[in-house]
């Protein structure tokens, strides 16, 4: 009886010292940093640092466009501002658009400072520092600003819409409206874990980032800007029917707010469907950004 309860008690601290190790590992991405830069896509720029009222120093681009209309990309998790997938495409864009581009790495990512992600939570004070930098040094080219996010980005962009003043509108590319459920299927599309064993590894992301969970579908009811959300029904980590659910709510309240959805896997239909995102995007911040 001591052999097998000596056995369990092993086990049991084997198991949870796994799952912690997962938890660590979740809200520790690896950081990806690359070499090209806006100069590389014919603008020139300027490396800019801004820090956060929680202390974490945030490191981006500025490139000014001489435009009164700024938009900042927002990256997902693991991503950085060298996203090639979307944030490098998004970026050259933009300011082919004519827009003025800020776009900087969320904390623990890329450049940036700060030894964990909160995925969505702490997040919204890096937008919030990044819009402040912008209205303090060029507040000529903050007259409109907009966000346009990516997953985790696209998480942020919804809550900056309820939650920062001067942002007016955004475009939210595959957002999470539940975490529970999306970082549940994240551990087996990122690491090719069960998705039961999520319960097990939130106390542990909780415990070592300090961050708290958050959910978009909460803010189906009180977004007000104009918003346009894109998804697909080809995602793995964010179900097409979770954020019409967003949408059918949010559209109660808000005239402004667009769904489109496409046959894409999580992130890519900027990939497979470069020309009609573009369009897309280009039509939705006309009318945002000439909304009074």
């Amino acid at each position: 009886m001591g052999l097998l309860l000596s056995i369990f008690v092993l086990a049991v601290i084997v198991f949870l010292a796994f799952v912690a190790f997962v938890g660590y590992k979740m809200v520790k991405p690896p950081r990806l940093v690359e070499d090209w830069t806006p100069k590389d896509l014919g603008f020139d720029y300027e490396d800019v640092e801004f820090t956060t009222e929680d202390g974490v120093k945030l490191s981006g681009w500025w490139v000014d466009n001489g435009s009164n209309k700024t938009v900042i990309p927002l990256h997902g998790y693991t991503a950085s501002r060298w996203y090639s997938l979307y944030m490098k495409p998004t970026v050259e864009f933009l300011l082919k658009e004519g827009y003025n581009v800020l776009v900087f790495d969320f904390r623990a990512h890329g450049k940036s400072g700060g030894n964990y992600t909160t995925v969505g939570d702490k997040e919204l004070l890096d937008v919030k520092a990044a819009v402040e930098w912008l209205k303090k040094t060029h507040p000529e080219r903050a007259g409109k600003i907009g966000l346009i996010g990516f997953s985790m980005g696209a998480m942020v962009t919804i809550r900056s819409l309820a939650e920062i003043e001067d942002v007016c509108c955004g475009v939210a590319d595959s957002p999470p409206m539940y975490l529970d459920k999306t970082g549940a299927r994240g551990l087996k599309y990122f690491a090719n874990l069960p998705e039961w064993l999520y319960v097990f590894v939130k106390p542990f992301t909780k415990l070592f980032s300090g961050g708290k969970e958050i959910h978009p579908i909460e803010y189906a009811d009180r977004v007000k800007k104009p918003l346009l959300i894109i998804a697909g029904e080809k995602d793995p980590l964010v179900k097409v029917e979770e954020v019409r659910e967003f949408y059918e709510r949010n559209r109660k309240i808000n005239p402004d707010i667009e769904l489109w959805v496409t046959d894409a896997p999580h992130v890519r239909t900027l990939k497979f469907h470069p020309e009609e995102w573009k369009a897309r995007v280009r039509e939705f911040f006309n009318r945002a950004f000439n909304n009074p």
